[in-house]
């Protein structure tokens, strides 16, 4: 797949996609990154980092931010799959529009 240009360096569209994923589900559930973070086990700007695609999860952490979602392993593959219907332009426009917002 092509891979998007961030200030500094190529991020991966799978990981622009699945970061997209995260921030949707945790938008559903009305969630700051840190009350998700502290639900997962996980640091709020380690969420961040990957709903903005900064970072590629393993599968345990996937596992982790599904159950701090409150949701199962494969609602978060299928809005991943529906993300990726999405032009990637959106999804950067989309990270913009978070950064901008200030969310945490």
């Amino acid at each position: 797949m092509r891979e998007q240009r961030s200030s500094q360096s190529v991020i991966p569209t799978e990981q622009l996609v699945l970061g997209a994923a995260v921030r949707e589900l945790r938008a559903r559930n009305a969630i700051s990154q840190e009350e998700l973070g502290f639900r997962a086990g996980l640091h709020r700007n380690y969420v961040g980092a990957i709903e903005r695609g900064e970072i590629n999860p393993t599968f345990r952490t996937l596992l982790r931010l599904t159950g701090g979602l409150d949701v199962r392993l494969s609602a978060l593959v299928l809005r991943y799959e529906d993300e990726r219907a999405t032009p990637p332009a959106e999804h950067r426009a989309a990270s913009r529009a978070t950064k901008a917002s200030g969310e945490r």
